[in-house]
C-alpha cells in the first residue's frame, strides 16, 4: 500500500473486483489509496472523511457515518469481523447495501460500465457552468438526483424493498457531497454532480484532481494517535452526555421521570412526574350551606394526625426534590407545587380583603350569601403558611407512650380527600364533601425523596438547618438535627423495603400473588392502608417486631366517596360496613397516621392512648350533619337536609354549554323513576324520598338505611367489599383485643367473637381497636356519661351489618354530577359511559388535571388516548393483557333486551338510543 502523502501517478493497471459495485470505493482502490480486499475501519473512515473536504465536527461525523455503514456492508453475520479486521471491499456485491438491480445499473455484475445507463443518468439533469473553467457541461443537482433515484425504484417495481430509499441516501447524495461542483450565492452553495466526472470514475476508476489532492494532503493518523483521539472523543461524549442528563434532570424532571421505568434504582432517585398546572382564569366555591369561616375551619382543622413523618417546622423547611443548576429549588410547602398533586389552594386566613378572597374562589358566594357559623364555637384552625386545603398543624402534641411533649406535627384532614373541584376552560369550580382529585402516593414518594435530597445533595442540609434552627445555630445542634432526619429517612427506606419483601411473599384470598394496584389521581385504597398502618406500622413504631406479616398490598383502590348527606345514612362506606359515626371517623384518623401507643414497655394505662382529636371529629360530624331534618321540618315544605348540602350544577357560572335543557330533563325524570329510583330512591327534594320505607328509627330520630345490592347481583369490581371480611390480622396477646367485647358494649344483632384470641377478621379487629382508642380518649378526658353519649350517638351501634355477605350500597344521587369518575372504584369516566353496556365502556383513560365535560358529565375519553406527562392511567388490564386487581369497569350495566331473563351485573333495560341516555343525564344534573 502506498503512503497517500507520497502517492505515485495514477496506475490504471490496478485491478478492481467486479464484486465492489460502489463507484467511489472502486476509485479508492483504483487510485491505490486502499487495498482491494479487507480494509481496516480506521483507514477507510479516515480516507473517505479526508476526501469529503469537511473539517472539525463535521469531519468527525463523516468518519462515524462511514464506520457505521462499512460495519454492515458485508452482512450482519460479518459485523464482528468488520469491526475487528475491517470490511471486505471485494465482497460487497449481494451484501445489505447492494440494491440488486434497483439502483442505477451503470455497473454490471461483471464490472463493465453500461454507457446507456450513464446517458440515462444525464437525461435527469441539465447544463451547468463549471465555476472554475467557465465551461458548460451536463450535471445533476440534489433535486435531480432525488428524481433519478425515485425513478430507479419505480423501474425496479416489486423487486424494490422498503429499505432501499434509506440505502440510496448513502450513494448518489454522498457522491454529490464529495465530488460536487458549485458556486456560492450569498450563504447558499448549489452543488451539481458532473456527468463527465461520473463517467471517468466508473470507466477509469479515477477521481478528479481536487479530490485526490484532498486525500494526499491529509496523511492518515497512526493507530496510536487514533486510539488517543477516540479516547478523548469518548471522554468528551461521556462528559457531554452527563451534562445533558444533569440539565435534563434539573430543568425537565417530569419528562425525564416519565421516560424511566416504574421500578428500579433510577425510579428511586427521581420524584414521580407531575402534571402541569394550567393557568386559572377564575375560581368559584359553590354554595353548600356552610359559612366562609366554617369552610376554612373544615379545610384546616386537625383531627390529630401526623401524616408526614417529620415535625411541622421541618416540613415547611423542606425543599422540593428537584436538582437545580443555577438556582435554589422551591419549597415543599409552596401551594403551586402542592397543586400539582391535586390539592386546592387555600388562603392563610379568611379574615382578609375581598381581592384575596376572590383569588381563592370565595368571594363570589359570600357577596350575597352567608350561612350561620358553626365553627366559631370550636378550637380555631390556622393556616399561617398558606398550605392547600386538607393540610393541618397539630399543636400541643404529646407522645402517647412516653408522655413527652413533642414538636408540632403536620397531617391531613378530612378535607384532603373529601373536597373536590372540576376544571373547565380555565375556570375552577370547587365544592366541599366531594371526591378529591389528588394523588397521595406521589406526595408520599416526593416527601421521602425530599428528605433524602436534604441529607445527601450538597448545601441542601445547611439551608434546611438554617430554616429550622436559625443561621446562628452551632455545629452540635446541626449534627443532632441531621442525625434525627437521617434516622427518619432510614426508617422510611427500611419500612418500604420490608413492605415490598412482605408483599412479594403473600397471596390474596383467591390465591393470586399480592401486588399493588396503582391508585393514581382521585383514588385511594383507604381500607388496606388503614389496616397496614394500625396493625403493622403502629406496632413497629411501638417497638413490636414481626407484625409486618399483617401487611397487605394496596390492591382495592376506590374513588373518594362524597360525604354530603352521609351522617344521615345508617351505614357508611361503599360496602355499607360501618354504622357508628365515631368509629368511622376515628378509624380514618388512625389510618392517616395519628400517633398511637401499642407498647407494653410503658405503664399499662397508656395503652390505646392516641393523638386522635375525638372532639374535633365530633364537631366535623355535627357540621356535616346539620339539624335534624324531621324535627326542623317546615310544615309547608316538609323535611330537608341541613348541614353540608350537595353542590348544584354550576350553569350560572360556566355559561351556555352548561345550561340545563328543561324539556330534556323532564323526560329524564320519567326515565329516572323507571330505571333508577328503585335502588337510589327518589330525588331528595321530593316527598317520596322522605316518606320512603328506607328511613328507620334511630334513637329519637331516623336514619336512612340505603338499598344494598349483593355483589353477585351488581357484579362490579369485588375487591373493596372483600377487604374487611377476607383479610386476617394478628394482634399481640397483651393488647387483649377481644372482638366479643363489641357484643357486650353494643348488644349487636350478629355474633362478634373471633375463633382465635389473637387472629381475627380485619373488620372485627379494626372495629374493636378503634373502639378501644375512642374509649381511652374519653377516659383520659374524664367525660361524663352525657358527654360520652353525645359523642357516641349511642343509637348508632359499632356492629357488623346484619345483612351479611359482600354487597355495595346504592346512595341517593344528589350531587352525582360532581363525583366523576363513576362506580366505587372510579373505573368509568362519565355518566354517559356508565349508561352504556358494560362491554362498550373504555378500558383505559387518563386522570389528573383534565377538563370536565358537561355533555357526558365527567371526562371525555378518546380511543387509545395517551396520558400527558404526570397524569395517571386507569386501565382494566396490564401490559400482559391480564385484568388488574381492583380495576374492573364491569357491572351496573343497562343492557337487558325485551324478554331476556335477568343476569348478574345487568341492572336495567338497554337504552333505546343516545337521546334517551342524554335525557336521563340531563335530569341527573338537576339533583
Amino acid at each position: 500500500m502506498h503512503d497517500p502523502a507520497s502517492k505515485p501517478p495514477f496506475d490504471p493497471s490496478i485491478p478492481v473486483s467486479p464484486d465492489n459495485p460502489c463507484p467511489f470505493l472502486r476509485g479508492l482502490v483504483g487510485e491505490g489509496f486502499v487495498e482491494g480486499g479487507t480494509v481496516p475501519l480506521n483507514m477507510l473512515s479516515q480516507t473517505i472523511a479526508n476526501a469529503s473536504g469537511e473539517t472539525g465536527l463535521k469531519k468527525i461525523w463523516a468518519r462515524i457515518q462511514v464506520r457505521g455503514v462499512a460495519t454492515i456492508a458485508n452482512g450482519f453475520s460479518h459485523i464482528l469481523k468488520s469491526i475487528w479486521s475491517g470490511p471486505q471491499l471485494d465482497a460487497l456485491r449481494g451484501g445489505p447495501l447492494d440494491k440488486l438491480g434497483a439502483g442505477s445499473r451503470i455497473l454490471g455484475v461483471d464490472g463493465k460500465v453500461n454507457e446507456d445507463e450513464i446517458a440515462r443518468l444525464q437525461s435527469f439533469g441539465r447544463i451547468y457552468t463549471d465555476p472554475n473553467t467557465g465551461v458548460s457541461e451536463p450535471g445533476l443537482n440534489a433535486a435531480e438526483i432525488k428524481t433519478f433515484m425515485h425513478d430507479n425504484l419505480e423501474r425496479a417495481g416489486s423487486a424494490a424493498r422498503w429499505y432501499y430509499p434509506v440505502l440510496m441516501q448513502f450513494e448518489w447524495p454522498v457522491l454529490l457531497k464529495i465530488m460536487g461542483k458549485g458556486k456560492v450565492d450569498g450563504k447558499k452553495t448549489e452543488l451539481y454532480l458532473s456527468v463527465a466526472e461520473v463517467r471517468t470514475l466508473f470507466n477509469e476508476r479515477k477521481f478528479p484532481e481536487r479530490i485526490t489532492q484532498r486525500i494526499v494532503s491529509q496523511p492518515l493518523l497512526s493507530s496510536c494517535a487514533l486510539r488517543f483521539r477516540w479516547a478523548l472523543g469518548i471522554a468528551g461524549i461521556v462528559l457531554a452526555a452527563a451534562l445533558v442528563a444533569l440539565v435534563a434532570v434539573a430543568e425537565f424532571p417530569n419528562q425525564v421521570r416519565a421516560m424511566l421505568p416504574q421500578k428500579g434504582i433510577l425510579a428511586q432517585l427521581l420524584p414521580p412526574p407531575l402534571p402541569a398546572v394550567p393557568d386559572t382564569k377564575a375560581a368559584f366555591w359553590l354554595e353548600q350551606n356552610w359559612s366562609l369561616k366554617d369552610r376554612h375551619w373544615f379545610h384546616h382543622a386537625s383531627q390529630g394526625t401526623a401524616t408526614f413523618p417529620i415535625p411541622y417546622e421541618w416540613f415547611v423547611a423542606l425543599e422540593q426534590p428537584r436538582l437545580r443548576l443555577f438556582s435554589k429549588p422551591g419549597m415543599m410547602k409552596d401551594s403551586a407545587y402542592l397543586e400539582s398533586f391535586g390539592f386546592i389552594p387555600s388562603p392563610q386566613s379568611v379574615q382578609t380583603d375581598a381581592t384575596t378572597l376572590r383569588r381563592f374562589g370565595y368571594a363570589n358566594v359570600y357577596d350575597t350569601t352567608q350561612a350561620p357559623d358553626w365553627s366559631t364555637r370550636w378550637t380555631p384552625a390556622e393556616n399561617v403558611d398558606g398550605l392547600p386545603v386538607g393540610f393541618a398543624r397539630m399543636t400541643g402534641v404529646v407522645d402517647p407512650a412516653s408522655g413527652r411533649r413533642e414538636e408540632d406535627k403536620i397531617g391531613l384532614t378530612c378535607a384532603a380527600c373529601h373536597t373536590g373541584q372540576i376544571h373547565y376552560q380555565g375556570i375552577d369550580v370547587r365544592f366541599d364533601g366531594g371526591p378529591a382529585m389528588t394523588d397521595l402516593k406521589k406526595l408520599e414518594l416526593s416527601t421521602g425523596l425530599s428528605i433524602a435530597y436534604t441529607l445527601y445533595v450538597p448545601f441542601r442540609f445547611d439551608r434546611f438547618a438554617d430554616r429550622v434552627l436559625g443561621a446562628d445555630a452551632g455545629k452540635a445542634d446541626r449534627d443532632a438535627l441531621k442525625q434525627k432526619l437521617s434516622a427518619i429517612g432510614k426508617f422510611l427506606i427500611g419500612w418500604q423495603e420490608k413492605y415490598n419483601e412482605t408483599i412479594e411473599g403473600k397471596k390474596t384470598w383467591d390465591g393470586r400473588q399480592q401486588k399493588d394496584t396503582e391508585e393514581g389521581f382521585g383514588r385511594l385504597d383507604a381500607l388496606n392502608r388503614i389496616g397496614n398502618q394500625v396493625f403493622s406500622q403502629d406496632l413497629a413504631l411501638s417497638g413490636l417486631k414481626g407484625f409486618e406479616k399483617n401487611l397487605h398490598a394496596q390492591d382495592a383502590p376506590v374513588s373518594y366517596p362524597p360525604i354530603w348527606t352521609v351522617p344521615w345514612f345508617k351505614f357508611a362506606q361503599y360496602d355499607a360496613s360501618i354504622e357508628q359515626p365515631l368509629i368511622r371517623n376515628a378509624g380514618e384518623a388512625l389510618g392517616v397516621t395519628a400517633l398511637l401507643n401499642l407498647s407494653d414497655a410503658y405503664p399499662g394505662d397508656r395503652i390505646w392512648r392516641s393523638s386522635v382529636h375525638v372532639n374535633t371529629l365530633g364537631w366535623i360530624e355535627d357540621m356535616l350533619r346539620g339539624p335534624d331534618p324531621f324535627k326542623s321540618a317546615d310544615a309547608a315544605t316538609g323535611p330537608k337536609f341541613g348541614g353540608l348540602l350537595s353542590p348544584k350544577w354550576p350553569s350560572q357560572i360556566l355559561g351556555d354549554a352548561w345550561r340545563i335543557d328543561r324539556d330534556k330533563a323532564e323526560k329524564g325524570r320519567k326515565i329516572y323513576a323507571e330505571m333508577c329510583s328503585g335502588c337510589h330512591l327518589p330525588a331528595i327534594d321530593t316527598p317520596a324520598f322522605w316518606s320512603s320505607g328506607r328511613w328507620e328509627p334511630s334513637g329519637d330520630s331516623k336514619v336512612l338505611n340505603a338499598v344494598t345490592i349483593p355483589l353477585k347481583e351488581i357484579n362490579t369490581d369485588p375487591e373493596q367489599t372483600l377487604v374487611l371480611s377476607n383479610r386476617i390480622i394478628d394482634v399481640p396477646g397483651f393488647l387483649k383485643v377481644n372482638t366479643a367485647d363489641l357484643q357486650t358494649w353494643w348488644q349487636c344483632d350478629v355474633p362478634t367473637a373471633s375463633a382465635s384470641p389473637n387472629e381475627m377478621v380485619y373488620a372485627l379487629g379494626l372495629m374493636t381497636v378503634v373502639d378501644l382508642v375512642a374509649r381511652k380518649w374519653m377516659d383520659d378526658e374524664k367525660l361524663s356519661d352525657a358527654e360520652r353519649a353525645k359523642l357516641w350517638n349511642l343509637a348508632r351501634k359499632n356492629c357488623l351489618n346484619p345483612a351479611g355477605g359482600a354487597r355495595y350500597r346504592a346512595r341517593p344521587l344528589n350531587g352525582i354530577w360532581a363525583t366523576a369518575p363513576y362506580l366505587h372504584n372510579g373505573s368509568v369516566p362519565s355518566l354517559y359511559w356508565l349508561l352504556k353496556p358494560q362491554n362498550e365502556r373504555p378500558t383505559k383513560f387518563c386522570m389528573g388535571r383534565r377538563d370536565y365535560d358537561p355533555v357526558t358529565v365527567g371526562f371525555a375519553v378518546t380511543a387509545d388516548e395517551r396520558c400527558k406527562t404526570g397524569e395517571t392511567q386507569f386501565s382494566m388490564t396490564g401490559s400482559d393483557g391480564k385484568p388488574i386487581q381492583g380495576n374492573s369497569a364491569l357491572g351496573h350495566s343497562f343492557e337487558l333486551r325485551d324478554g331476556e331473563p335477568r343476569r348478574d351485573g345487568v341492572i336495567g333495560r338497554m337504552f333505546k338510543d343516545d337521546d334517551e341516555r342524554y335525557q336521563l343525564i340531563e335530569y341527573l344534573k338537576t339533583l
